[in-house]
């Protein structure tokens, strides 16, 4: 077993990362101090992956949009009972969720953490369906898909990316659809599942009160030795225009909802990871609560509680969000898309570079004193063939230069779309 300790000078932080027999990586986190611990065991399968095959397969299988959610869903259940029953004797909070690219399976506790840390590798190295507990299921993840049909805040944005991307799995719910889950059965599960859910292709991170040796003697018990395995994601080229510059939905809301959206290109995936730092630190540059642009917005009435910068990357995808309450989204549209060209033309200050450089590295130093936060950007950032590290060199190094290439690449009005949800 390979152990090796990473440390940042910079912060004066360290953890451990270990490649277990199994073919597990384990990035471990203590931190002193801390009542608390927070483990993920994650593996990179998520909504997007609908089309791939191993070295073993002779083609590629294109499977149900929803697929890896349904999964997620049906690894709870054992032979035995509920993963859920088995946490609620040692305390421990768990949950699980399916993005984009990847699925997790984690939990909180402040005791009986051996115990757990068991619970969880058992029961995602377990998997156990049946075509009753399969069919069970659709009719649950069917009215799960219905009620996020009926809500405002996520079909706008997901309006939003089908309006941004035309070919790219990006733009699908990653529930899928009720007409997608009905042709998951239980052998498409175990295809699924014997793909991604390979410790090779998986990693478990803990932060907080534990000892790290509870997490390898629980390793030892619970994993078997996984085959090296070779995933091939088949991914189609994603043209760089919009799908559609603006769609409209109605649906009961008092005021208009928008999302606007800035389609990146594809730069692959750690440098889409890298880009997406930049990124943020742009959207707080031209639309955050100390800019003109916001400051004018909010005088003409124009905006509901201010607006929100998010940035989103993945393996191939990179796009910027904004979104927001409105009584004129198209308005606010046309204003953020002339302060971003403004932007390009004028240049960035460089008191509101170093501004903002300051409290990007504060907000990402700030992670640092939460389990939860170091566990999950830990998983993002391996994910990305990342460091954990990483993030803070990268903007505790970053440059006004580098700010303003990626301000002339990202943030194109003519690969720009508005959503909009109103009555």
């Amino acid at each position: 077993m390979k152990q090796e300790i990473v440390r940042n000078e910079r912060i004066g932080e360290e953890y451990l990362r270990i490649e277990h027999p199994s073919g597990l990586t384990m990035l471990l986190y203590p931190m002193k101090g801390f009542s608390t611990s927070y483990a993920m065991f994650s593996t990179k399968y998520g909504s997007i992956d609908v089309c791939f095959k191993t070295e073993k397969d002779k083609d590629f299988v294109t499977v149900p949009a929803g697929i890896a959610h349904y999964l997620e869903h049906k690894m709870f259940e054992s032979e035995d009972g509920d993963a859920f029953d088995r946490y609620a004797k040692t305390g421990a909070s768990a949950n699980a969720f399916t993005s984009f690219d990847k699925t997790c399976y984690l939990f909180a506790c402040s005791d009986q953490f051996r115990e757990s840390i068991e619970i969880l590798l058992d029961f995602v190295t377990d998997p156990y369906f049946t075509k009753e507990t399969v069919e069970k299921e659709q009719g649950i993840i069917a009215q799960e898909i219905r009620m996020y049909d009926d809500d405002p805040g996520w079909r706008v944005m997901f309006n939003l990316l089908e309006s941004m991307y035309q070919k790219n799995s990006v733009k699908v719910d990653i529930a899928g659809t009720v007409e997608s889950i009905a042709q998951i059965d239980a052998d498409l599960l175990y295809r699924c599942y014997n793909t991604f859910y390979n410790l090779n292709n998986m990693v478990l991170t803990v932060a907080g009160n534990f000892d790290p040796k509870d997490v390898i003697d629980a390793a030892d018990q619970v994993l078997k030795k996984a085959e090296p395995i070779q995933i091939e994601r088949k991914v189609e080229e994603e043209p760089a225009e919009v799908a559609r510059k603006r769609f409209v939905q109605h649906l009961p809301v008092a005021t208009p909802m928008f999302y606007i959206g800035f389609k990146s290109p594809n730069a692959g995936e750690t440098q889409n990871f890298r880009n997406m730092i930049y990124d943020e630190m742009i959207l707080d540059l031209v639309t955050g609560e100390t800019t003109e642009l916001y400051k004018k917005l909010y005088e003409q009435g124009l905006i509901n509680g201010g607006i929100i910068g998010e940035t989103m990357a993945g393996r191939d995808y990179l796009c910027s969000m904004i979104s927001g309450e409105s009584k004129d989204p198209d308005s606010v549209y046309e204003q953020i898309t002339e302060a971003f060209e403004q932007a390009k033309m004028n240049g960035i200050a460089d008191e509101d570079f170093e501004r903002i450089k300051k409290s990007t590295y504060g907000r990402y130093l700030g992670m640092f004193g939460k389990p939860e936060s170091i566990a999950a950007a830990t998983v993002n950032c391996y994910f990305a063939g990342m460091d954990l590290y990483e993030l803070i060199e990268l903007v505790a190094n970053s440059t006004k230069e580098e700010l303003m290439e990626r301000l002339k690449a990202d943030f194109l009005t003519e690969n720009s779309s508005i959503s909009i949800v109103m009555a």
